[in-house]
């Protein structure tokens, strides 16, 4: 049985794995500093995020975590897709789209004017799938951090 549901603050350790599975991925598993209690402060009391839980006959097999912002062209908020994983053995079987729908509800119920996110270049499986939703690369963009260090130091 497919099902895509809000994630709950009993989720945390879940949303943890998941994550942990995605910097596996992704060949960034040494870049994964959170804990399952900051995320839990982070996620269900702070609020900073939310996050949608894909599961099989009541197994997670994939999430996605997303954010409001604000676009000064548009005049609207933007839900912002931080990272959508579903897990391999399960690709393929409709998962990741449905976690798309739930997130077009969700930026439409908010009056969105945009959603967004980033992917890897060499994700060539993930462009292919966000090009058959009809999502457009934003070419001519970069993407710019500073991280943790470099917040410290501009900020003095």
């Amino acid at each position: 049985m497919f099902n895509i549901r809000k994630a709950t603050e009993s989720d945390t350790p879940i949303i943890f794995d998941l994550i942990r599975k995605l910097a596996v991925y992704e060949k960034m598993e040494n870049e994964v500093e959170t804990s399952v209690d900051e995320l839990r402060v982070n996620i269900f009391e702070k609020k900073y995020a939310k996050v949608l839980i894909a599961e099989e006959n009541g197994k997670p097999v994939g999430f996605a975590l997303y954010f409001f912002n604000f676009s000064t062209f548009v005049g609207k908020p933007g839900l912002y897709l931080e990272d959508l994983f579903v897990e391999p053995e399960f690709r393929g079987k409709g998962y990741g789209k449905q976690l798309f729908v739930e997130l077009s509800k969700t930026a439409k119920a908010q009056n969105c004017g945009r959603m967004e996110w980033s992917v890897l270049d060499w994700n060539a499986p993930a462009i292919k799938f966000y090009e058959s939703l009809k999502a457009k690369p934003m070419n001519g963009w970069s993407v710019f951090r500073l991280d943790k260090k470099g917040i410290s130091e501009l900020a003095g």
